[in-house]
């Protein structure tokens, strides 16, 4: 059984991770309305995505609405793969007769 996804496994970057990958892909999602649903501050959130970004697994697109900044993510390829991996991870555990 392969192990954890290191950067993934940590609960708010999970959280994350399952939120973008509910989107379609190349959907991006406002950074405001991901910081809502996963409940994190504007620096917690910001520093958990630089870590996913480093990854590979997010992309970070920083623009301009009229005159408004504005921040939208997405997950990537590698990103979704990864994920999927980690929660084939987490049901082999659950699914696990060990216990």
């Amino acid at each position: 059984m392969a192990g954890p996804d290191e950067i993934i496994h940590q609960s708010l970057r999970l959280k994350i991770m399952a939120v973008l990958n509910t989107a379609a892909r190349n959907e991006w999602m406002a950074f405001t309305r991901l910081r809502e649903i996963v409940g994190a501050t504007d620096g917690n959130l910001g520093a958990h995505l630089e870590t996913l970004s480093k990854a590979g697994y997010v992309a970070i697109e920083k623009r301009f609405a009229g005159k408004r900044p504005q921040t939208r993510v997405r997950a990537t390829p590698e990103g979704r793969r990864a994920f999927a991996g980690h929660v084939a991870y987490l049901r082999n555990i659950l699914d696990s007769e060990t216990f």
